[in-house]
């Protein structure tokens, strides 16, 4: 069933595939608006959406045959198809192709969402990155590790958001950590007869890199740099973004990151690459065609003005997308875990201690829920979020330390 709201004004028409978590892309959809009308398709009637949609559709968004029946319906043209959800991009992909809308081919967009399958395409291009083998059985993966050599980092295929990835120092931490590559796993994830990687471990700064590319050119909008913690895991605690991070004119990054993409066969995407500084230059971890998570664009957005959400509008839509810097500022987010496993009791913060450079505080777990650290869960043990933003780094930094203490869970101790 579609849901019309027949008093909204001449702006172009969007597909939009996927809405995502409101705390996690409202920001997105905020942007979009501003300038497009949206018809969302999701399984379930919006809600928080609602302000800022025109038309609804429950359909199934991992269809594109049913999308494109939808889209094929509608009285009037749309001008693009976009996602910003990652297990959704080939759909949307479909989707556009099928409308003759502006997108990158399908088969590029599966080789982002396929690890293994970027990897070759990017070993086939001389792309610098970590060697990585795909295994289907312990006893694959174990000849793997001996092959590369130790340290190995052990992932699963199909997964994002460091789900299920670790560092393996030696043979004898191999076999936990190939258990927890296979034990995470969603119903929307394809699966593989190889569903693991082994891959060589590349030392050095791990960096993302949120881009457009139109008509395979690559312009970058900002990089973030990571914080990670969990050991031997590699969960994503913070990320941080410079609207002058040096980074943003290094002629070898960014002759890496067009080359990436010229591998893989993007043409009109946005897109998250994550790349490891290592001693050698920088080396490609992963390339994504879609807009990054964890709220890094909202990020690059506070930094530089420049809003990521637009932009992939923008793209979708035909339009030569804005991405000059209007603003030169440090913004950065971190993520706050228990000390140990809990169920929450309660989530205080005391707002009177929140520094004047916190710019958000997000409380992500409610009464009852159980939180369990990595490398049992991933994303959902964290109880909250703070944002900053400052003229510096440092001062960055030093108001989240502040804001962390001021941001208290409650809850009791889980066996």
């Amino acid at each position: 069933m579609t849901n019309l709201h027949p008093a909204d004004g001449p702006k172009p028409l969007l597909l939009l595939i996927g809405s995502g978590g409101q705390i996690w892309r409202e920001y997105m959809l905020r942007a979009m608006a501003t300038r497009y009308r949206l018809h969302l398709l999701s399984p379930a009637a919006p809600t928080w959406e609602s302000p800022y949609i025109t038309a609804h559709s429950a359909v199934n968004t991992l269809d594109p045959e049913a999308m494109v029946g939808i889209a094929k319906e509608s009285p009037e043209d749309y001008a693009g198809a976009l996602t910003y959800e990652e297990t959704r991009v080939e759909s949307a992909a479909a989707v556009a192709t099928a409308l003759g809308l502006r997108t990158s081919p399908v088969e590029a967009v599966h080789a982002c969402r396929d690890k293994f399958a970027g990897r070759q395409a990017l070993k086939s291009a001389g792309v610098p990155q970590a060697e990585s083998v795909a295994v289907g059985d312990f006893e694959e993966a174990r000849q793997a590790a001996e092959r590369l050599g130790y340290p190995v980092v052990v992932k699963p295929r199909a997964l994002s958001a460091s789900n299920g990835v670790s560092l393996v120092a030696a043979p004898q931490d191999l076999a936990e950590a190939y258990r927890e590559a296979t034990a995470i796993w969603f119903d929307e994830v394809p699966t593989y007869d190889r569903p693991v990687l082994v891959e060589e471990y590349l030392d050095g700064p791990e960096i993302s890199v949120d881009a457009v590319c139109r008509d395979g050119l690559v312009t970058v909008l900002f990089v973030a740099r990571k914080r990670i913690g969990f050991a031997p895991g590699f969960e994503e605690v913070g990320h941080l973004v410079r609207a002058d991070d040096p980074l943003l004119t290094d002629p070898v990054l960014l002759r890496v990151l067009q080359d990436a993409h010229t591998a893989v066969g993007l043409t009109d995407t946005v897109t998250h690459t994550e790349l490891r500084l290592t001693a050698s230059g920088p080396r490609v971890v992963e390339i994504n065609a879609r807009v990054g998570g964890d709220r890094i664009p909202y990020l690059g957005g506070l930094a530089t003005g420049v809003e990521v959400g637009l932009v992939a509008a923008d793209l979708a839509a035909g339009v030569v997308p804005g991405t000059t810097a209007s603003r030169r500022q440090v913004a950065a987010v971190r993520f706050l875990y228990p000390e140990h496993d809990l169920t929450v009791e309660s989530v205080e913060v005391d707002r009177d201690r929140l520094p004047a450079e916190i710019h958000d505080v997000q409380v992500l777990a409610g009464p009852g829920r159980q939180l369990r650290l990595p490398p049992t869960d991933h994303v959902r043990c964290r109880y909250a979020l703070v944002v900053a933003v400052a003229a510096t780094e440092q001062e960055c930094e030093a108001a989240l330390d502040r804001a962390e203490a001021a941001v208290v869970v409650r809850g009791t101790p889980l066996a």
